[in-house]
Protein backbone atom coordinates (compact mmCIF):
# COMPACT_ATOMS: atom_id res chain seq x y z
CA UNK A 1 0.00 0.00 0.00
CA UNK A 2 1.47 3.18 -0.93
CA UNK A 3 -0.01 6.73 -0.44
CA UNK A 4 -0.93 8.75 -2.82
CA UNK A 5 -2.37 11.84 -1.72
CA UNK A 6 -0.25 12.67 1.17
CA UNK A 7 -2.16 13.99 4.19
CA UNK A 8 -2.59 17.77 4.81
CA UNK A 9 -3.80 17.25 8.73
CA UNK A 10 -1.38 19.38 10.67
CA UNK A 11 -0.77 16.27 12.96
CA UNK A 12 -0.85 13.72 9.85
CA UNK A 13 -3.93 11.74 11.44
CA UNK A 14 -4.96 11.21 8.44
CA UNK A 15 -3.85 8.96 5.17
CA UNK A 16 -5.59 8.62 1.39
CA UNK A 17 -3.72 6.19 -0.41
CA UNK A 18 -4.36 3.84 -3.58
CA UNK A 19 -3.78 0.12 -2.95
CA UNK A 20 -4.54 -3.04 -5.38
CA UNK A 21 -5.10 -5.19 -2.78
CA UNK A 22 -7.58 -5.04 0.31
CA UNK A 23 -7.55 -7.65 2.63
CA UNK A 24 -6.65 -10.09 0.21
CA UNK A 25 -9.37 -9.10 -2.79
CA UNK A 26 -7.22 -7.89 -5.63
CA UNK A 27 -8.63 -4.63 -7.66
CA UNK A 28 -8.13 -0.94 -7.74
CA UNK A 29 -9.00 0.17 -3.86
CA UNK A 30 -8.96 3.76 -2.32
CA UNK A 31 -8.30 4.00 1.56
CA UNK A 32 -8.91 5.99 4.52
CA UNK A 33 -6.82 5.61 7.52
CA UNK A 34 -6.23 7.25 10.52
CA UNK A 35 -2.79 7.67 12.42
CA UNK A 36 -2.02 4.07 10.36
CA UNK A 37 -4.37 2.30 12.21
CA UNK A 38 -8.26 0.72 11.12
CA UNK A 39 -8.87 1.63 7.76
CA UNK A 40 -11.98 4.52 8.38
CA UNK A 41 -13.15 4.02 4.67
CA UNK A 42 -12.44 2.50 0.98
CA UNK A 43 -13.51 3.21 -2.23
CA UNK A 44 -13.82 0.59 -5.13
CA UNK A 45 -12.58 2.03 -8.03
CA UNK A 46 -13.61 -0.06 -10.53
CA UNK A 47 -17.02 -0.24 -9.43
CA UNK A 48 -17.49 3.16 -7.26
CA UNK A 49 -20.81 2.22 -6.15
CA UNK A 50 -20.22 -1.00 -4.25
CA UNK A 51 -20.20 -1.22 -0.37
CA UNK A 52 -16.62 -2.89 0.22
CA UNK A 53 -16.75 -3.40 3.71
CA UNK A 54 -18.98 -6.02 5.40
CA UNK A 55 -20.38 -3.77 8.64
CA UNK A 56 -22.36 -1.52 6.49
CA UNK A 57 -23.49 -4.18 4.28
CA UNK A 58 -25.25 -5.67 7.17
CA UNK A 59 -26.20 -2.26 8.62
CA UNK A 60 -28.06 -1.50 5.51
CA UNK A 61 -29.69 -4.83 5.74
CA UNK A 62 -31.24 -4.35 8.47
CA UNK A 63 -32.28 -0.44 8.42
CA UNK A 64 -34.44 -2.13 5.08
CA UNK A 65 -35.25 -5.34 6.39
CA UNK A 66 -36.65 -3.61 9.84
CA UNK A 67 -38.14 -0.26 8.26
CA UNK A 68 -38.58 -0.49 4.69
CA UNK A 69 -40.24 2.92 4.40
CA UNK A 70 -37.82 4.61 6.33
CA UNK A 71 -37.13 8.67 5.84
CA UNK A 72 -34.89 10.40 8.37
CA UNK A 73 -31.20 8.98 9.71
CA UNK A 74 -29.39 10.72 12.08
CA UNK A 75 -25.72 9.10 11.66
CA UNK A 76 -22.63 10.08 13.54
CA UNK A 77 -19.22 9.72 12.25
CA UNK A 78 -18.75 10.12 8.63
CA UNK A 79 -15.91 8.41 7.41
CA UNK A 80 -15.93 8.29 3.36
CA UNK A 81 -19.97 9.13 3.41
CA UNK A 82 -20.83 5.27 2.39
CA UNK A 83 -23.92 4.66 4.35
CA UNK A 84 -25.41 8.08 3.66
CA UNK A 85 -24.21 7.88 0.31
CA UNK A 86 -25.82 4.65 -0.29
CA UNK A 87 -29.16 6.28 0.90
CA UNK A 88 -28.60 9.31 -0.95
CA UNK A 89 -32.77 9.33 -1.76
CA UNK A 90 -33.12 9.40 2.33
CA UNK A 91 -32.98 11.92 4.13
CA UNK A 92 -29.70 12.03 6.13
CA UNK A 93 -28.20 14.61 8.86
CA UNK A 94 -24.56 13.27 9.42
CA UNK A 95 -22.35 14.30 12.19
CA UNK A 96 -18.40 14.54 12.14
CA UNK A 97 -16.01 16.16 14.67
CA UNK A 98 -13.03 16.03 12.17
CA UNK A 99 -13.75 19.05 9.13
CA UNK A 100 -10.77 17.21 7.10
CA UNK A 101 -12.47 14.03 6.90
CA UNK A 102 -15.04 15.83 5.01
CA UNK A 103 -13.33 17.17 3.09
CA UNK A 104 -11.17 14.04 1.74
CA UNK A 105 -15.10 12.38 1.14
CA UNK A 106 -15.62 14.85 -1.01
CA UNK A 107 -12.38 15.63 -3.19
CA UNK A 108 -11.09 11.80 -2.95
CA UNK A 109 -14.22 9.33 -2.52
CA UNK A 110 -16.96 11.28 -4.52
CA UNK A 111 -19.25 12.50 -1.74
CA UNK A 112 -21.35 14.98 -2.97
CA UNK A 113 -24.00 15.59 -0.40
CA UNK A 114 -24.38 19.13 1.40
CA UNK A 115 -25.73 17.03 4.74
CA UNK A 116 -22.76 17.16 7.31
CA UNK A 117 -22.55 18.89 10.54
CA UNK A 118 -19.23 19.45 11.84
CA UNK A 119 -19.00 19.17 15.34
CA UNK A 120 -20.04 16.48 18.40
CA UNK A 121 -22.48 14.43 17.21
CA UNK A 122 -24.36 13.80 20.87
CA UNK A 123 -24.28 17.72 21.04
CA UNK A 124 -25.73 18.33 18.12
CA UNK A 125 -28.26 15.28 18.14
CA UNK A 126 -29.16 17.10 21.21
CA UNK A 127 -30.65 20.08 18.88
CA UNK A 128 -32.51 17.97 16.80
CA UNK A 129 -36.32 17.53 17.36
CA UNK A 130 -37.98 14.84 20.02
CA UNK A 131 -39.39 11.48 17.62
CA UNK A 132 -38.13 12.48 14.27
CA UNK A 133 -35.66 9.65 13.08
CA UNK A 134 -36.37 6.35 12.53
CA UNK A 135 -32.90 5.38 12.57
CA UNK A 136 -29.57 6.84 14.34
CA UNK A 137 -26.59 5.31 13.35
CA UNK A 138 -23.69 5.35 15.58
CA UNK A 139 -19.97 4.87 13.52
CA UNK A 140 -17.61 6.99 15.41
CA UNK A 141 -14.01 6.46 16.53
CA UNK A 142 -10.84 7.95 17.71
CA UNK A 143 -7.84 6.19 18.35
CA UNK A 144 -8.95 4.55 21.67
CA UNK A 145 -12.54 3.18 20.27
CA UNK A 146 -15.74 4.55 20.24
CA UNK A 147 -16.05 7.78 22.44
CA UNK A 148 -17.02 6.91 26.15
CA UNK A 149 -20.01 9.83 25.87
CA UNK A 150 -21.35 7.97 22.91
CA UNK A 151 -21.65 4.47 24.49
CA UNK A 152 -23.22 5.62 28.33
CA UNK A 153 -26.78 5.47 29.87
CA UNK A 154 -27.21 9.37 29.35
CA UNK A 155 -26.55 9.57 25.76
CA UNK A 156 -28.99 6.32 24.86
CA UNK A 157 -31.67 8.20 26.87
CA UNK A 158 -30.93 10.68 24.41
CA UNK A 159 -31.42 8.50 21.42
CA UNK A 160 -34.77 7.21 22.26
CA UNK A 161 -36.30 10.74 22.86
CA UNK A 162 -35.40 11.44 19.31
CA UNK A 163 -36.14 8.20 17.43
CA UNK A 164 -39.84 7.77 17.40
CA UNK A 165 -41.61 4.68 18.41
CA UNK A 166 -40.88 2.48 15.92
CA UNK A 167 -37.02 3.61 15.74
CA UNK A 168 -33.55 1.79 16.21
CA UNK A 169 -30.25 2.60 16.84
CA UNK A 170 -27.40 0.81 15.10
CA UNK A 171 -23.86 0.70 16.43
CA UNK A 172 -20.67 -0.46 14.74
CA UNK A 173 -18.09 -1.30 17.39
CA UNK A 174 -14.40 -2.71 17.55
CA UNK A 175 -13.98 -5.28 20.17
CA UNK A 176 -14.17 -9.13 20.78
CA UNK A 177 -17.58 -11.19 20.75
CA UNK A 178 -16.80 -13.30 24.21
CA UNK A 179 -15.25 -11.69 26.93
CA UNK A 180 -15.00 -8.54 26.32
CA UNK A 181 -15.75 -6.37 29.24
CA UNK A 182 -16.44 -3.04 27.45
CA UNK A 183 -18.22 -4.69 24.73
CA UNK A 184 -20.64 -6.00 27.45
CA UNK A 185 -20.94 -2.96 29.05
CA UNK A 186 -22.37 -1.17 26.26
CA UNK A 187 -24.79 -4.51 25.66
CA UNK A 188 -26.28 -3.86 28.88
CA UNK A 189 -26.20 -0.53 28.95
CA UNK A 190 -28.55 -0.01 25.70
CA UNK A 191 -30.75 -2.57 27.32
CA UNK A 192 -31.43 -0.08 30.09
CA UNK A 193 -33.18 1.98 27.38
CA UNK A 194 -34.26 -0.20 23.98
CA UNK A 195 -36.40 -3.57 24.99
CA UNK A 196 -35.20 -5.13 21.94
CA UNK A 197 -31.43 -5.91 20.93
CA UNK A 198 -29.50 -8.05 18.64
CA UNK A 199 -25.74 -8.33 18.51
CA UNK A 200 -23.55 -9.39 15.47
CA UNK A 201 -20.28 -10.52 14.41
CA UNK A 202 -17.97 -11.38 11.83
CA UNK A 203 -16.66 -14.93 12.85
CA UNK A 204 -12.98 -14.91 13.89
CA UNK A 205 -10.32 -17.58 14.27
CA UNK A 206 -10.38 -17.18 18.03
CA UNK A 207 -12.49 -15.54 20.57
CA UNK A 208 -9.53 -12.54 21.29
CA UNK A 209 -9.59 -11.47 17.77
CA UNK A 210 -10.90 -7.93 17.64
CA UNK A 211 -13.67 -7.66 14.83
CA UNK A 212 -16.85 -5.14 13.63
CA UNK A 213 -19.68 -5.73 16.03
CA UNK A 214 -23.21 -4.46 14.92
CA UNK A 215 -25.51 -4.13 17.80
CA UNK A 216 -29.05 -2.69 17.35
CA UNK A 217 -31.46 -1.68 20.13
CA UNK A 218 -35.16 -0.98 19.15
CA UNK A 219 -38.61 -0.84 20.54
CA UNK A 220 -40.18 -3.20 18.82
CA UNK A 221 -38.73 -6.97 17.81
CA UNK A 222 -35.72 -6.89 15.26
CA UNK A 223 -35.80 -8.85 11.96
CA UNK A 224 -32.90 -9.59 9.97
CA UNK A 225 -32.40 -12.39 7.30
CA UNK A 226 -28.88 -14.24 7.78
CA UNK A 227 -28.19 -14.34 3.64
CA UNK A 228 -28.27 -10.85 3.65
CA UNK A 229 -26.20 -10.08 6.82
CA UNK A 230 -22.74 -10.18 5.15
CA UNK A 231 -21.35 -12.80 6.91
CA UNK A 232 -22.09 -11.31 10.18
CA UNK A 233 -23.73 -14.02 12.77
CA UNK A 234 -25.75 -13.51 15.54
CA UNK A 235 -23.88 -13.51 18.84
CA UNK A 236 -24.88 -12.93 22.42
CA UNK A 237 -23.55 -10.86 24.78
CA UNK A 238 -23.07 -11.54 28.37
CA UNK A 239 -23.87 -8.95 31.35
CA UNK A 240 -21.67 -5.96 32.04
CA UNK A 241 -21.53 -3.03 34.14
CA UNK A 242 -23.52 0.57 33.14
CA UNK A 243 -22.16 2.93 31.67
CA UNK A 244 -22.43 6.44 33.23
CA UNK A 245 -21.35 10.04 32.38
Amino acid sequence: MQPQFPASSNNDEIQVYETTELYGEKGRFRVLQFSGEAIQGVLDLEHPRRVVFEYPRAMIHLMECNEPYFQNVFLIGHGVGTIAGYFAEKSFKVAEVNAEVVDYSRTHFGYHQDNVMIGDGRSLLGREQNGRYDYILLDAFTAAGTPPHLTSSEFFRLTRTKLHSRGAILMNLMGRSENDRLIKAIHTTLSEEYPYIKAFALPAEGSADIRNIVIMGSGKPIRYQARHMAGFIEVTLGQGHVIRD
